[in-house]
């Protein structure tokens, strides 16, 4: 069992100790409740499909060239929280944040693209009446978001601006985008073959 203080002593302690880049996560990945994470855990999957490794425990971080943690931080209920969590984020070596929240009031994203500006934040609606809240910043206020519940995507975008100054995701993000294409291709002379009736059948 621990407490909000606890876990923000644990966030400044990061911050102020000196390890190397390699040991830092890369991405982080933040939720407004636990009830989130099926929507969240997209975001997960596609960092993993791209090489990217969890890390759990920060005394001994996986043994991987990218990584991301997950944290619940609610803006409503755990206010200190979120502002150690994203005060910290460049100190922790964070270098995208992406931030998930359901509810007509999904402040979460906004107020983690406020708190740890510069950093970029990806804001993702668990639901689709969060659409609005999270997409509803001031002008000179920037935040990017995805669509409801669209986390994978918010994973490749995470990976695309990393990939800016990483030629080793560059390529991994070009793979992957090559192989969609192939697979479309093939689907496609597969239905031309064999006709839709017999392509519908074989599905």
């Amino acid at each position: 069992m621990t407490d909000v203080a606890a876990l923000r002593k644990l966030f400044e302690a990061e911050a102020e100790r000196d390890r190397p880049e390699s040991d830092r996560p890369d991405v982080g990945i933040i939720m407004g409740s636990d009830s989130d994470l099926d929507v969240m855990a997209g975001a997960g999957e596609a960092l993993e499909e791209l090489g990217f490794v969890e890390l759990t425990d920060y005394d001994d971080p996986p043994e991987a060239e990218y990584t991301y943690e997950s944290w619940v931080v609610s803006a409503h209920r755990t206010p200190d929280l979120l502002y150690a969590y994203g005060e910290t984020a460049p100190d922790r070596g964070l270098d995208v944040i992406l931030a998930g929240a359901g509810g007509k009031s999904a402040d979460l994203p906004n107020m983690t693209a406020s708190i740890a500006y510069p950093i970029p934040v990806i804001g993702i609606p668990v639901q689709e009446k969060s659409v609005d809240s999270v997409l509803g910043m001031p002008t000179g206020a920037p935040i990017t978001a995805v669509d409801a519940g669209k986390s994978f995507n918010a994973a490749l975008s995470a990976v695309q601006i990393l990939a800016r100054t990483d030629e080793t995701l560059r390529e991994r993000l070009v793979e992957r985008q090559e192989t969609q294409a192939a697979d479309v291709a093939t689907v496609s002379e597969s239905l031309h073959r064999q006709g839709t009736t017999a392509f519908r059948e074989s599905r």
